[in-house]
Parts: C-alpha cells; sequence; structure tokens
C-alpha cells in the first residue's frame, strides 16, 4: 500500500509538469468583445441639512453623469441639462445651473429644504424629461463618538463607539458614513426610542495614525435604506454611492417621463444629519 501511493503521486507530479509545458506552448491572447450598452443618465441628488450648524447649512448638488462600460475607467458627466425643483406646495421653482460644466448642479440662490414640504426635481436631458419626488427626513444627534480600545479579528483594529437616541414618534432608518466610502445603514426596529450604542472597526492598515475623521449620521427614508443595501451588495460592503461603481439596473426614484424604457439610474433623497469629528491617536 505504501509503495503504490508514492508510485500515484510520482505519475501526478509528471503529468502536471507535462500540462504545465504544454500550456506554455500554447499560451494565446484572448480577446472578449463585451456588448456596448447606450448610456445611462445616474443621478445622485442626495441633499443634506446640517440641522445642528448655526446658521443651517445645507448641500444641494445634484450630480449627473452617464453610465460607461465596463472597461471604463473614468464616469462621463452630464452636462448641458436643465435642472429645477419645484414646490409642490406653492408650485414655485429652485433653478439649479452647472457653472463649471462639471455635471454638477447647484442653486442659483441660497435654497435650504423645508419641513413637511414635498419637493419634484426636474431634469431635462438631451430631449428627455426625468422626475423624481422627495421629503425631507427629520435627522437626530449624535451623543458621542470616541476611540475604543477594544479589537476585532486581527488584534490592530480600531475601535469607534458611537451612540445615538433614536426618535420614537415614528419609524427611522439612518446612514452612518464613516468618511472614505466607509457606510452602515441601521434600522430602529429593536431600538425604537432609546439610546443605542455599537461600534464600528477601521482596518489599521488603512489607517495613519493619528488622524481625524468626519463621521456623518443621516436620516433616511424606508426606501432608502432598501435602496441603499442593494447598492452595498451589488458594488461590495463599503459602497461609496452611485458613482463609485455603477449599478446594475438598480433602479432608484428618479423615473424617465418621456420614454419609460430609458430608464435612470440613482435617487432623490433630501436628509437631515450632524457631524462629529473624531481624532484617533496610536494607543499602546
Amino acid at each position: 500500500m505504501r509503495i503504490s501511493i508514492i508510485t500515484h503521486m510520482k505519475n501526478i507530479k509528471l503529468t502536471s509538469l507535462l500540462i504545465l509545458l504544454l500550456f506554455a506552448n500554447c499560451e494565446k491572447v484572448v480577446d472578449i468583445n463585451l456588448p456596448t450598452i447606450e448610456p445611462k443618465l445616474i443621478v445622485d441628488a442626495f441633499f443634506e441639512i446640517n440641522f445642528n450648524e448655526n446658521p443651517i447649512s445645507a448641500n444641494t448638488t445634484v450630480k449627473l453623469r452617464l453610465s460607461a462600460d465596463y472597461f471604463e475607467d473614468e464616469i462621463p458627466a452630464a452636462t448641458n441639462a436643465v435642472v429645477f425643483l419645484t414646490n409642490l406646495s406653492n408650485n414655485s421653482i429652485i433653478n439649479f445651473t452647472d457653472v463649471n460644466e462639471s455635471g454638477n448642479y447647484n442653486p442659483i440662490n441660497t435654497f435650504i429644504p423645508e419641513d413637511d414640504i414635498e419637493y419634484e426635481l426636474t431634469i431635462i436631458y438631451e430631449n428627455e424629461t426625468y422626475k423624481g419626488n422627495a421629503t425631507k427626513i427629520k435627522g437626530t444627534t449624535i451623543n458621542s463618538i470616541n476611540q475604543g480600545d477594544d479589537t476585532l479579528f486581527s488584534g490592530d483594529e480600531i475601535e469607534l463607539e458611537v451612540s445615538f437616541t433614536d426618535n420614537e414618534i415614528q419609524e427611522n432608518y439612518y446612514l452612518f458614513d464613516f468618511s472614505e466610502n466607509l457606510f452602515v445603514s441601521i434600522e430602529d426596529r429593536f431600538f425604537n426610542g432609546s439610546e443605542y450604542n455599537f461600534s464600528y472597526y477601521l482596518d489599521s492598515e488603512e489607517v495613519i495614525l493619528p488622524s481625524t475623521r468626519i463621521v456623518t449620521l443621516s436620516a433616511i427614508s424606508q426606501e432608502y435604506f432598501t435602496y441603499f443595501r442593494i447598492l452595498q451588495n451589488q458594488s461590495g460592503q463599503n459602497a461609496g454611492g452611485p458613482f463609485e461603481t455603477v449599478p446594475s439596473s438598480l433602479l432608484g426614484n428618479m423615473i424617465n417621463t418621456t420614454n419609460e424604457d430609458n430608464f435612470p439610474l440613482g435617487y432623490f433623497h433630501i436628509s437631515e444629519i450632524d457631524k462629529v469629528t473624531v481624532d484617533l491617536v496610536k494607543k499602546d
């Protein structure tokens, strides 16, 4: 039995060597022809209202891009679009402009979305009209964020201890942005109306200490919560929004009212946010 095993192993080694020699002499470059897909409009209109600042500030940029083929390195900007918001309570119009022709459209005049007002975003691009509606989602305050001492797997992780208090009046959904495309989405199913504490761990190999990190807590709708979860599954755990990795047919709340077959990608959302800065240091 012992001799039989050794002989068998020699045959395997000899066969493996012959296979390697065969492939070495038959190397061939194979060109894969992927189909070219007509570019689709990508809408990133995630409005952020920092309600804890005095005065209140708002980031209300509408980013328009075009989807690209799989091996393209850049996502082209969608310029020369007409972009405006309609306040559906009084039909007033807020016009946007792309000053630098970068595909980033900002309000011509200072604009902060109001409470309990539904807004309609209209985009006219290449003779087609896209529309989506959103109402501001009320936010909550981050109680504290501190650097902890615990680790997770390798023993070198950096712990962030996070605490915030949920609003018990309604179902709430949250999105934490830990910077550098690190996100966590949370629903209040198990802690409605109470303080919630959790730890988030950073990879120490990707953080040069000491450093300062900004953490953002966004209040989001249930629909955007579901959308973002799907986006994370398609693009990887650390999805960086619609422009980091273009998802395949991931439909948001924007529709093409001119040609429904040419549907857009992305989302229109209005969110109250809170931001906290945390200083990270090297611990012994």
